[in-house]
């Protein structure tokens, strides 16, 4: 596996035969801001150290071709600067006295702790706690995925970082639209500046305005000083409007205005103000659907959706759904104060053949409730708690609650595509585009719905 670089510029080879151990590792180290290579056998690890300089070396004490004694014999032989951590089965102290002796700068023991292991990591390298938390939450580490639907969507995020024009972030709830703005936002000009995120659907009416733009002292009761709206807290930033949709008529003429005007009037002032801000937009409705029904205004549409992003929902992200598991497995056993347990088999084919209709969110309500009820060794199908019912899901992405709402939507589902159907003269490609579908999920709907 290639190594992604971060902020640290340290660079760490983890070397283990077990493939999934080595993912985890890998997954961790780089949430600590470090670059990492992997390696499966003592042979290939050995590649890596004369082809690489390492600032670190984790290895598994046992492998098919030799032991974790074999690469510290190597980097003392080869006189590498490389502190070597071994990783030895439970209750194997004496593997652990011999490494030591042999020239390991420590050891860890399995079940590996992921606790002890950044301990450890930060320890050998003089690793501070800042550094570290602010190389995790970079852009290289928000969001994850091999696919060619994530690979596309990474592209197309470089490409907007560099421009300045509004995009608009389509897709599913759950499939990481907030995720992709900040990303946008990282990788931008403007990353040293704010990104304010608003959640349009979560403001009360009566209040937008103020909340957008600010207001003045005495401009309405309770307004007892000046302040700042969403506008001039992100100045010189991204303004993140996630579900725009939810905007009443009146709050998006008045949205309209700001953006062509790049000026905003506090409530209660008599003069405007300059704001320079990037737009980025998100919501999981149908927007031009929400424009031929008269809910949202065409031309805001038009100034919003300059430039489209869609995130693909995890049911179509193929191997990624097991990559993006044990990261967020990962990450809710560290919060917890757990050893990160197995991913048995059984579960790892359960996730794989879940339409996830609340993507990855609902992916991570999962493994934090499967966390909770495993025997914190491995985490099983059961522990999962996918029904045979939701388990043969794959594209219509929602849940069969009872037979009688199923049957109600599947009667207003028939009807859309019946419709788009209609509307484009029977061309499937279009009529897709239309419902705001892929071609795959409209296809597999039509023969789901025996059309």
């Amino acid at each position: 596996m290639m190594a992604r670089k971060t902020r640290t510029d340290k660079r760490v080879l983890v070397v283990d035969d077990e493939v999934d151990l080595a993912e985890l590792l890998e997954l961790t180290l780089l949430k600590m801001g470090l670059s990492v290579d992997t390696a499966n056998s003592v042979a290939q690890a050995r590649q890596r150290l004369d082809s690489q300089r390492y600032d670190f070396c984790l290895t598994d004490m046992r492998m098919t071709d030799g032991d974790g004694m074999d690469v510290i014999r190597y980097v003392q032989q080869k006189k590498l600067d490389v502190p070597v951590a071994v990783i030895t089965a439970y209750g194997s102290t004496q593997n652990a006295v011999d490494a030591l002796k042999a020239g390991a700068f420590d050891y860890l023991a399995k079940p590996v702790s992921l606790e002890q292991l950044r301990t450890l990591i930060k320890s050998a390298l003089n690793l501070d706690e800042e550094a570290v938390a602010s190389a995790s939450t970079g852009p290289a580490r928000m969001l994850l995925g091999e696919s060619p639907a994530m690979k596309q969507v990474l592209e197309l995020i470089d490409k907007l970082a560099r421009s300045a024009a509004p995009v608009y972030v389509s897709g599913e709830s759950g499939s990481g639209k907030e995720r992709a703005a900040r990303m946008v936002h990282a990788q931008s000009v403007r990353a040293e500046k704010p990104f304010v995120a608003v959640n349009c659907g979560a403001i009360p009416e009566n209040l937008m305005e103020s909340e957008f733009f600010g207001y003045r002292k005495g401009a309405f009761t309770g307004a007892d000083a000046d302040r700042d709206g969403f506008f001039q807290a992100a100045h010189g930033g991204t303004l993140f409007l996630d579900e725009v949709a939810d905007l009443p008529l009146p709050m998006q003429v008045k949205l309209l205005r700001a953006i062509q005007e790049r000026k905003v009037r506090k409530v209660g002032a008599t003069q405007e103000e300059a704001v320079d801000v990037r737009i980025i937009s998100a919501t999981h409705q149908n927007l031009a659907r929400c424009v031929e029904s008269g809910r949202f205004r065409q031309d805001l549409y038009y100034r919003l959706n300059v430039i489209e992003l869609h995130m693909p929902p995890l049911r179509e992200m193929g191997a990624d759904v097991e990559l993006i598991a044990r990261h967020v497995l990962a990450r809710l056993a560290q919060q917890s104060g757990q050893v990160v347990p197995a991913l048995e088999s059984e579960s790892l084919a359960a996730l794989r053949h879940y339409a996830f209709p609340g993507n990855v969110r609902e992916l991570e309500n999962m493994l934090e409730r499967a966390l909770a009820l495993c025997d914190g060794q491995t985490i099983t199908a059961d522990d999962l708690q996918i029904t045979p019912a939701t388990e043969s899901m794959r594209e219509e992405g929602a849940s069969a609650v009872t037979d009688n709402l199923q049957d109600y939507l599947d009667r207003v589902e028939r009807a859309a595509i019946l419709e788009a159907l209609e509307k484009t003269g029977g061309n499937r490609t279009q009529a897709a585009k239309v419902l705001g579908v892929t071609f795959r999920s409209f296809r597999y709907r039509m023969e789901r719905l025996g059309l």
